[in-house]
């Protein structure tokens, strides 16, 4: 079982940064990939951002591209998302979550344990 507690959220305005936490509780955090996801308002739950287990793969939403940077330090069992640029767009509940391996990074329903969010407002 692996509990997934992010942070970080809050809220800013548009063009400027946020980062973001996910504090894991797994006995050997580098067993797992980690993504972010997020949810807006009467929206599905759309990828943000993945990262391997050895921190060496990334992949990006079109939509963060060049805006946001994944990063985990396995050593401190944390995964970051640092967002810079944020724009109104970007508000949402964001969630941190983990899988021992996933098919397509990009699909929520590969993934296997969940944070419970925190929530990201960028005003205009």
């Amino acid at each position: 079982q692996v509990q997934l507690v992010e942070s970080g959220g809050g809220l800013v305005q548009a063009g400027g940064s946020l980062r973001l936490s996910c504090a894991a509780s797994a006995r050997t955090f580098s067993d797992y990939c980690m993504g972010w996801f997020r949810q807006a308002p009467g929206k599905e739950r759309e990828f943000v951002a993945y990262i391997s287990r050895g921190g060496g793969i990334t992949y990006y939403a079109d939509s963060v591209k060049g805006r946001f940077t994944i990063s985990r330090v396995n050593a401190m069992k944390t995964v970051y998302l640092q967002m810079n640029r944020l724009k109104p767009e970007d508000t949402a509940v964001y969630y941190c979550a983990a899988a021992r391996r996933v098919s397509d990074y990009a699909v929520a329903t590969e993934y296997d344990y969940w944070g419970q969010g925190t929530q990201v407002t960028v005003s205009s």
